[in-house]
């Protein structure tokens, strides 16, 4: 394979999105050490766990930070400072940046001020998590973090409940079984993959079912920070040919949604109008009498 060395050269005036390790320091790759040594500054999600990475690699390049609570203002900052010309890279706290953090708007207030913007691949927290799950990495949906109330995660995981890719979430440790728990009351039964503390000494994968996941979490307090890799959504047609009209209902009355959510979702399941499956209902239950 040809190399195009070019690319490893900092260009000024170029906002570089750089991968840095998710765990296993010697997991940065030689191009993301050049670039963030080379650069004029480094823009960090956390400058505290940046300069842990730094000293390591024994790299001395400025660092600024640009997180969540000033991303207008020091996006502003750094947009005028790749004008001029200097050379930027962003950093997460570990992984990818722009994936679940505030990097995406420096990346699109970049393009917007026709500012270059490349990347130096490496870490993905949730493609190594992916490739360890054994589920099928055909068609996946990075989902991130589940945020809001439960009544909000509950409506969020409603809308891709019949999603039929492979489903990733992050999560943190004291949300990690009421997480679980939810996954199951809303998807059922499925199989789902957690990983902890991925490239770490105590990277851990558990194969399982979302039946036993929350259970096994409360016999064992989860510690570090975790992916959940979840089966996708299987036919419908298949799933719910065996059961009767009220007993489709009665599924999704279970899983917490109101009679006439439950109603509308098995329509949408069989592909007839609501109004169909009220009266099926009502013929069902004049038979049982």
């Amino acid at each position: 394979m040809e190399m195009d060395t070019e690319k490893n050269k900092v260009q000024g005036g170029t906002l570089y999105l750089v991968a840095t390790p998710i765990g296993n320091l010697a997991d940065l790759s030689a191009r993301a050490l050049k670039i963030l040594t080379e650069v004029d500054f480094i823009a960090a999600e956390d400058t505290r766990n940046t300069a842990k990475l730094l000293v390591a690699y024994e790299i001395t390049t400025p660092m600024v930070s640009y997180h969540e609570h000033n991303r207008c203002a020091r996006g502003e900052e750094i947009v005028d400072r790749l004008r001029i010309g200097q050379s930027c890279a962003l950093v997460s706290d570990a992984g990818t940046p722009a994936i679940s953090d505030p990097g995406e708007d420096l990346v699109r207030a970049c393009i917007d001020a026709e500012i270059p913007v490349t990347a130096v691949p490496g870490c993905c927290a949730a493609v190594s998590a992916l490739t360890l799950s054994g589920l099928s990495c055909a068609r996946f949906a990075f989902e991130g973090f589940l945020s809001g109330t439960p009544g909000q995660k509950r409506k969020h995981l409603e809308t891709i409940r019949s999603d039929r890719r492979t489903l990733i979430f992050y999560e943190a440790p004291h949300r990690l079984i009421d997480t679980l728990d939810l996954l199951y009351a809303v998807f059922g039964e499925r199989r789902i993959a957690v990983v902890k503390e991925l490239t770490k000494r105590n990277e851990r994968v558990l194969h399982t079912a979302l039946s036993r996941a929350g259970r096994y979490y409360k016999e064992n307090p989860p510690k570090g920070e975790y992916v959940l890799v979840v089966e996708g959504a299987k036919s419908r047609t298949d799933d719910f040919a065996s059961l009767s009209v009220a007993e489709h209902v009665a599924f999704y009355e279970g899983t917490g949604m109101s009679r006439m959510d439950a109603m509308k979702a098995v329509a949408k399941d069989r592909g007839i109008p609501k109004g169909e499956i009220y009266k099926q209902m009502l013929e069902e239950k004049d038979e049982d009498h």
